[in-house]
């Protein structure tokens, strides 16, 4: 079960000269892989990471893949406004700080950001026509099914849940400014990278 929470920050302020270009995936499209490569061609993009209640996987750091934070300490910046967005997941809070996006964005940098479809809209909310939302698809949840499962990385059963987020997700597709859709990884990245050095240069 996935549940979703509009942010309460402020729009952003008249200093602020970097965009953001969200990036959104069903888990398995290799949206991963895609947005390392975008951030090793652009400079000028930074990546921007997510707070996280879930537990540290083996070989993440904090920082690093995620911001690791305590249930307690997630709520209590959550009640502090201190969230641009934030999301539950399977019983796990998702959030990005605000503190740490606007460090970049003031800075003149653009931000890059991994979001589900509903932090990403909330995003579009508040930062407007400073933001650029690109959803990145599976030739077909077939596909991502044999994806997810070649990972062996979750339970059939979690899989499942997955896929099911994943119809969710796509329905929202059409709510993006762009979409790409991952069949060939190469072209993908080259089509992704165009889309955002366009909006980068508008």
């Amino acid at each position: 079960m996935s549940v979703s929470f509009q942010s309460v920050c402020k729009r952003p302020g008249k200093f602020m000269t970097g965009k953001l270009i969200v990036f959104t995936a069903p888990s398995g499209t290799g949206k991963s892989t895609i947005a390392k490569a975008i951030l090793a061609d652009i400079p000028t993009l930074k990546f921007s990471v997510s707070a996280t209640t879930r537990e540290k996987r083996d070989g993440e750091e904090h920082g690093r893949e995620y911001f690791f934070l305590t249930r307690e300490a997630f709520e209590a910046e959550i009640a502090r406004h201190g969230f641009i967005e934030y999301s539950k997941h399977f019983d796990n809070y998702y959030g990005t700080l605000k503190s740490e996006a606007e460090k970049v964005l003031n800075a003149g940098h653009h931000l890059l950001l991994d979001l589900d479809v509903d932090g990403a809209l909330n995003v579009k909310k508040y930062y407007g026509k400073h933001s650029l939302l690109l959803f990145i698809k599976p030739p077909s949840l077939e596909v991502l099914k044999e994806r997810l499962m070649k990972r062996k990385t979750e339970s059939p059963d979690k899989v499942l849940m997955r896929l099911a987020r994943a119809d969710y997700e796509l329905s929202l597709a059409d709510q993006f400014d762009a979409s790409v859709v991952n069949d060939d990884l190469q072209s993908a990245i080259s089509e992704v990278k165009q889309i955002v050095q366009n909006f980068l240069n508008s």
